[in-house]
């Protein structure tokens, strides 16, 4: 009768290393603002809905406002915020950040006593 011996061992692996692409970590950085590079890719999006809202109630905004809100909105993304509520002293929206798009607009008058639901921010300038 003939046994078997079984060797039990592991043969080691060969580890790669993993390699990063080195960068030049002495490259001059250019000065930018922050706020400019905002308010030149957040542009607004104003839904079919809203903008029957804004004729209907008469709401009328300026372009520095409308500036304002796409940087808001675009620092509240940043934050997780994917759904706000934007108030401003006299109009308040309702606006999602996911696709930076005004949802609806009400008059101020119109949001007392209101309930707003699936937001997950507010915003309040």
């Amino acid at each position: 009768m003939e046994v078997m011996m079984m060797h039990n061992y592991v043969h080691p692996l060969h580890q790669h290393q993993l390699t990063q692409p080195k960068t030049d970590m002495k490259a001059p950085r250019e000065n930018i603002d922050f706020k400019h590079v905002l308010s030149t890719v957040n542009d607004v999006n104003i839904s079919k809905h809203a903008k029957q809202r804004l004729l209907e109630r008469n709401i009328q905004m300026d372009t520095e406002k409308w500036s304002m809100i796409g940087d808001k909105m675009a620092e509240a993304k940043q934050k997780g915020v994917t759904d706000a509520v934007v108030i401003l002293d006299d109009i308040t929206f309702v606006v999602s950040t996911k696709n930076n798009t005004i949802i609806t607009a009400m008059t101020q008058e119109e949001t007392t006593n209101q309930i707003f639901t699936n937001i997950n921010g507010t915003i309040v300038l």
